[in-house]
């Protein structure tokens, strides 16, 4: 092979993959909503994962997948416990992934920190791949719990 020919397969190479690089970290932390009814039977939800009686919050639920290696989980648990905190009937509860592989391919968790949000009857409103962004969030609660929080 040429050398130019390298050079430009080298120089097309990277531009994909800071491309690649670009598209995903402008995905993750942002929050997806989920259609209400269109794959309702198919979806998981707080049925399906192993909490106490009583663990989902009157308004909302923030269901943090963690894993014991996970550098980010510990700061994002932080984080989602201190905006439910915020919120009355809203809680935050962590569930580590570790070492249950069937429960991340029920709920198709392939990073840690993932995040689901659930309402108060304990169906899936959002989901959040990466680190949350706080503001998304603390938006998205605003409006499941009819509160009119102001920034800070």
């Amino acid at each position: 092979m040429d050398w130019p020919v390298a050079l430009l397969a080298a120089a097309a190479l990277v531009a994909i993959a800071t491309a690649a690089g670009f598209a995903m970290r402008a995905r993750t932390g942002r929050v997806s909503t989920v259609s209400p009814a269109s794959d309702a039977p198919a979806r998981p939800d707080a049925a399906d994962l192993p909490l106490a009686p009583g663990a989902l919050g009157a308004e909302a639920t923030l269901v943090q997948f963690s894993t014991e290696y996970c550098s980010r989980c510990p700061a994002t648990a932080r984080a989602l416990g201190e905006l439910a905190g915020r919120y009355e009937g809203v809680r935050h509860v962590e569930i580590d992934l570790t070492r249950d592989a069937r429960l991340a391919d029920r709920f198709g968790i392939v990073q840690t920190p993932t995040t689901l949000v659930l309402d108060h009857a304990g169906a899936r409103v959002a989901r959040i791949g990466g680190v949350p962004r706080t503001a998304d969030l603390t938006a998205l609660l605003d409006r499941l719990t009819g509160s009119d929080h102001v920034p800070a």
